[in-house]
């Protein structure tokens, strides 16, 4: 019974990442939000078609799939963070005062976050199967996408803005985030490993789920009004924009 709900849930996954990223065409975002686009494509392509394949001709318990797995998962890692950074300069392009800081500060961390992760592979390469790693390099990468994710929507309070979009998509991915990094920080602290590593696997297609589900929502909905403060001189007007 928890095999099939399993795979229910793991075919749901699948099904959500082909039918957001048709949304994002149909509704128009494509060009807008490639960002997103691009990390939609990857998701597919590793996890509805990479790792089926290896896990079909490997084995669950095979070396091979588990060095697929774990690397594929930095790579997904990576592109995420990109996708952070993606979000950062839409919400702050046109904000000068902040993004002189951000245009500087996020490419430094992306490389500095790259350089440590490959640095990180390449130390433990032979040590990959084993849950030290695991809980070292993967719990390293997803407190890095949340906390920087987790700043973003607080520097978003900070801006006006007319796109209810973006902050949607900012929330789904910190769902993506939250769930993984809890249970990493688990594997750290927990006496059974075991069952910590179980509840990652189980956790992280949930987290998924919802990340999509809140994606498909955001591109779905229609446009709606959001209210926006101009100042003239020393007057604040509010005014209705179509979002």
């Amino acid at each position: 019974m928890v095999d099939f709900a399993s795979h229910v849930l793991q075919y749901a996954v699948y099904s959500l990442e082909i039918g957001v990223a048709i949304a994002l065409v149909c509704r128009g975002y494509g060009r807008r939000l490639a960002g997103v686009f691009v990390y939609l494509v990857l998701l597919v392509g590793v996890d509805a078609v990479g790792r089926p394949l290896v896990l079909h001709r490997f084995g669950f318990d095979s070396r091979q799939y588990t060095y697929f797995y774990w690397l594929t998962n930095a790579l997904l890692l990576l592109a995420a963070l990109l996708l952070v950074c993606a979000f950062f300069r839409s919400a702050f392009a046109r904000e000068k005062k902040w993004w002189g800081i951000l245009r500087l500060a996020l490419p430094l961390v992306f490389v500095l976050v790259v350089a440590i992760s490959l640095f990180s592979i390449w130390r433990n390469y032979k040590d990959v199967p084993t849950a030290k790693f695991i809980s070292e390099f993967g719990q390293y990468l997803y407190f890095t996408c949340l906390v920087l994710n987790t700043l973003l929507f607080i520097m978003m309070q900070y801006v006006e803005t007319a796109d209810d979009v973006l902050p949607m998509l900012v929330c789904g991915l910190g769902l993506q985030f939250a769930g993984p990094a809890a249970t990493m920080a688990l594997l750290t602290l927990a006496p059974h490993k075991t069952f910590a590593v179980d509840l990652m696997r189980n956790l992280e297609p949930v987290c998924t789920l919802a990340m999509l589900s809140v994606w498909l929502y955001a591109v779905n909905r229609g446009p709606s009004t959001v209210r926006r403060t101009v100042r003239e001189g020393r007057a604040a007007v509010p005014q209705q924009v179509a979002a």
